[in-house]
C-alpha cells in the first residue's frame, strides 16, 4: 500500500529561486496550518530568503496565466515574422526584399545548403516546436494529466535551452546591417519581419521563464494523495460480510 506523500509545501519548506537555500516557512511550523497549499503560497509571499534576501514563492505566482498570454502573443507574432521581409538588400540601385523562407531558398540556389539548413532550423523549426511544446505543457497541466511527468519535465528543460539559439539569424542580420553600408552601391537594412521574429524569440524565452515545471508534479502528487486517502478510507470502513458476521454473533449471544 502506498503511503501518502508529503510535499515540501506541506512540510513547511521552500527553496530560494536564486541561491537554492532551503528555508522553513515560519507560519507553517504549526501543524494546523498544513491543511492547504493556498496557505503556504500566501505565507511564502511574505517572507524573504535569509541568505540573499530574495522574495520566496512556493510556485511562480500566476505561472499558467502569464505563460499562456506569452505563448499566444508569440504565436500571433510568428505569422508576420514569416510573411514580412526580414531584410532589404540594395545593390547598384536595385532593391530586393527577402523573407525567412525566401532567404533560405536563395541560399539553396547559391549552393550554400549547410547555411540554409542552419537558418531554416533556427528560424522556422525551433520557434514552431517551442510554441507547440509550451502549448502542450500548458494544456497537460490544465487538464491535470498524469502522462509521463519526468519526460515532460525533461522536454521543457531541453526546449528552454535550445530556444535561445533561435536568434542566430538576427545576429547575422545585425552584422550585415552594420558592415554592408556602401551608400548607393550596396546596403542591407532590417525589415519588419526581423522585428517580428525577434519578438517571437523574446516572448517564447519569457514564456519558458514564467512556466513552473513543478506544476507538472503537483498534479501527480495531488492524484496520488487522493488515491491513497481513498484507499485508506475504504480499508477503515467495515465490509458487509464483517458487519453480517458481527450481527450474527450478537444474535447468538442474545439467545444464550
Amino acid at each position: 500500500m502506498k503511503h501518502k506523500l508529503t510535499t515540501g509545501i506541506e512540510a513547511g519548506l521552500i527553496s530560494c529561486p536564486h541561491c537554492d537555500l532551503i528555508s522553513r516557512v515560519p507560519a507553517l511550523n504549526n501543524k494546523d496550518n498544513l491543511t492547504s497549499k493556498v496557505n503556504a503560497e500566501k505565507t511564502a509571499k511574505r517572507i524573504t530568503c535569509p541568505r540573499c534576501d530574495a522574495v520566496l514563492h512556493s510556485r511562480i505566482p500566476n505561472s499558467l496565466g502569464k505563460t499562456t498570454a506569452l505563448v499566444f502573443a508569440a504565436a500571433f507574432m510568428y505569422i508576420p515574422a514569416n510573411i514580412l521581409p526580414i531584410m532589404n538588400v540594395t545593390y547598384l540601385g536595385s532593391g530586393q526584399a527577402d523573407t525567412i523562407i525566401g532567404g533560405t531558398l536563395h541560399l539553396l540556389e547559391e549552393g550554400m545548403w549547410p547555411l540554409a539548413l542552419i537558418v531554416f532550423v533556427a528560424s522556422i523549426i525551433v520557434p514552431l516546436l517551442k510554441l507547440l511544446v509550451m502549448g502542450g505543457l500548458l494544456i497537460s497541466v490544465k487538464l491535470h494529466s498524469n502522462w509521463r511527468p519526468a519526460q515532460r519535465t525533461h522536454l521543457f528543460h531541453v526546449t528552454e535551452f535550445i530556444g535561445r539559439w533561435s536568434m542566430v539569424d538576427i545576429f547575422v542580420l545585425a552584422i550585415l546591417v552594420a558592415l554592408v553600408q556602401f551608400g548607393n552601391l550596396a546596403s542591407v537594412d532590417a525589415g519588419l519581419g526581423a522585428l517580428s521574429f525577434a519578438m517571437v524569440v523574446i516572448l517564447t524565452m519569457f514564456a519558458a521563464h514564467t512556466f513552473d515545471p513543478r506544476l507538472i508534479w503537483d498534479v501527480i502528487d495531488d492524484n496520488n494523495n487522493k488515491l491513497t486517502t481513498k484507499n485508506e478510507s475504504l480499508n477503515k470502513q467495515p465490509t458487509k460480510n464483517n458487519m453480517h458476521e458481527n450481527g450474527t454473533k450478537g444474535n447468538k449471544g442474545d439467545d444464550v
